[in-house]
């Protein structure tokens, strides 16, 4: 399965190439184009529920199986202005947050994990999808996407608007910035602090910073009189 990702960062476009048999599954929305040679079709992966988990994850309900009768592309894209990052997972899991999977392998194994607390990334919820077995994986974020490797420091500190996934081999806790005036005062909120190895994969641009920004601006709708 060959790829290639174009128009990076800012409005980034995936072309797989599929050999005959090959397969790839997605979000659905996420299909842009496919030839004729590509078959689709839409089901509920895993069963109603893991489905219906996956929907608590921030991803939709359906998936869209691409599979190719004969040689042939399909491209992918966020519903976001933003990036497309490709990883290759060989037998790993990968935490990703909600919103952030766009492709993947039709064997990977997609899930959501209750985490408690410590995975209630602002407005993300207390759900992470999980991400495991082997094949090609495509992350998708608002902005540009940024890889850190964990091993090079002691611990990272993340906005958790800005987290868009994680190796599991990554240990993280979620906190405020510093104290309540910090947290009230500095336009931030809660962040993530990983530590331990692997790597961390981050956006530059928050949704949630975008809607706090533009909510306030939009004109109000005017009363309706219903006498």
């Amino acid at each position: 399965m060959e790829y290639d990702i174009a128009s990076r960062p800012s409005f980034a476009l995936v072309t797989v190439s599929l050999d005959a048999g090959e397969s790839i599954r997605a979000e659905s929305g996420a299909m842009v184009s496919h030839d004729t040679t590509i078959e689709m079709e839409t089901n509920a992966t895993g069963g109603f529920l893991k489905s219906i988990r996956r929907a608590f994850g921030g991803e939709s309900f359906f998936q869209n199986t691409f599979t190719a009768a004969s040689a042939g592309d399909v491209q992918f894209a966020p519903p976001l202005p933003g990036d497309v990052s490709h990883v290759e997972l060989t037998d790993e899991t990968m935490y990703v947050q909600s919103g952030s999977y766009l492709a993947g392998d039709a064997g990977l194994d997609v899930d959501t994990e209750f985490g408690g607390a410590r995975t209630f990334f602002g407005g993300e919820g207390l759900f992470l999808l999980k991400v495991t077995g082997s094949g090609p994986l495509f992350l998708s974020s608002y902005g540009a996407i940024e890889e850190i490797a964990l091993d090079d420091r002691d611990s990272f500190v993340v906005d958790t608007g800005h987290v868009v996934a994680f190796e599991d081999t990554a240990e993280f806790t979620v906190r405020r910035v510093g104290g309540l005036r910090s947290t009230l005062a500095s336009g931030e909120g809660l962040v993530c602090e990983f530590s331990g190895s692997g790597t961390l994969w981050v956006q530059s641009r928050s949704p949630d910073a975008f809607l706090a920004w533009l909510i306030p601006k939009l004109p109000s709708r005017p009363a309706t009189n219903t006498q």
